[in-house]
């Protein structure tokens, strides 16, 4: 699939718009701003899930979702030598932070700050340190806790890396978040072929950015009650196993490049399930197939669990080094997400059947 220009500007944008857990709004404000056109309606909840809405007097709803946030860090402690330690604000992985540079969001406007870590000539004949939340720090340049609060910042500022969008070998998007907002992306284009194709459809289509979800799921369960969906279509990504030092037997074989993951779970509602491949066996659209014991640990449970159980299912993109600031998904995979989803919205009818008996 070849993208627009206009849709790799947003893309490229959106990325690069930090949009930490809790604190999504500006990121959500790039979305909704390119969503506007192809929906007729945008509503926006108390904690910022946003959604755009086809069809909004429509009885039956479907939900395309994915999730918006960011991991980060939050400033939890800083030294009387202005040093700044941290706390997690989602899976942040603290083996990766030791020489980042991060942005540090303080109440007067962004600072710059470096994680520190001791130079190898000092660790010479002594056990290797392994990066924990206990010891990484970050020195923004004060010598004093003064100095560091005279620069706006204080215990519960968040912090973020700015590492940019970028593609590499013209097969792969590399960033920083595109755990999920790569999702964001991706129902927003079936948004726009969908207005743009001129495309009707029987139902009210909510077309669903949540927050928080890599805290707990909580803005999808948030807004699953308020919507109210009778369908929900989630999008997340999942690991490529392909690279070193994954287990396959544990984590599955999935692959950046061979298609979308449709996952197959108790949370995963087999009717739902059966469209999706179906609608990728008759597009001719690669898919691999996944499973995951219990919960998918996506938004799908949020929503699977809500309102007495909504029918819902999982698409998910294939991503290499989840967690980190060069998570890498493929262009073409991208692509054919957009492309399953968008054939099974079209598919969807509201006197479909939904139970299985």
């Amino acid at each position: 699939m070849k993208f627009e220009k206009k849709s790799l500007k947003f893309l490229e944008k959106y990325l690069n718009t930090s949009s930490p857990t809790g604190y999504e709004h500006r990121g959500q404000e790039v979305w909704m701003d390119y969503i506007r056109p192809y929906v007729d309606k945008i509503e926006i909840d108390h904690y910022g899930t946003c959604y755009g809405i086809i069809n909004p007097e429509a009885e039956f709803k479907v939900v395309i979702e994915a999730h918006a946030d960011e991991i980060s860090w939050y400033v939890n402690y800083i030294t009387d030598d202005g040093l700044i330690y941290v706390i997690r604000n989602g899976g942040s992985d603290q083996t990766i932070a030791p020489s980042k540079v991060v942005h540090i969001h303080g109440e007067k406007g962004i600072v710059k700050g470096v994680f520190g870590w001791p130079a190898i000539h000092t660790r010479t004949n002594q056990n290797e340190p392994t990066p924990k939340i206990e010891n990484i720090f970050i020195d923004c340049g004060a010598t004093t806790k003064k100095e560091v609060e005279d620069l706006g910042i204080y215990v519960g500022c968040m912090i973020t890396y700015p590492d940019e969008f970028f593609e590499l070998n013209d097969r792969y998007f590399v960033c920083r978040a595109l755990d999920n907002r790569i999702g964001g992306f991706m129902i927003a284009e079936v948004a726009r072929l969908l207005k743009e194709n001129k495309k009707t459809i029987p139902f009210g289509l909510y077309i669903t950015n949540s927050v928080q979800e890599e805290v707990g799921l909580y803005g999808a369960d948030m807004i699953a009650d308020v919507i109210k969906p009778n369908i929900a279509i989630v999008t997340d990504v999942t690991h490529d196993t392909t690279t070193p030092m994954i287990e396959k037997k544990k984590e599955g074989d999935q692959k950046c490049g061979a298609g979308p993951v449709i996952f197959f779970a108790p949370t995963v509602h087999h009717i739902i399930r059966e469209l999706i491949i179906d609608t990728a066996k008759t597009k001719k659209i690669p898919y691999q197939r996944a499973a995951s014991s219990r919960i998918t640990g996506t938004d799908t449970d949020a929503f699977a669990l809500s309102n007495g159980g909504v029918p819902s299912a999982l698409i998910s993109l294939p991503l290499r080094y989840m967690h980190t600031t060069v998570e890498m998904v493929a262009k073409e995979d991208v692509g054919n997400v957009i492309k399953l989803i968008y054939e099974t919205v079209l598919k969807i009818k509201p006197e479909m059947k939904l139970k299985y008996h």
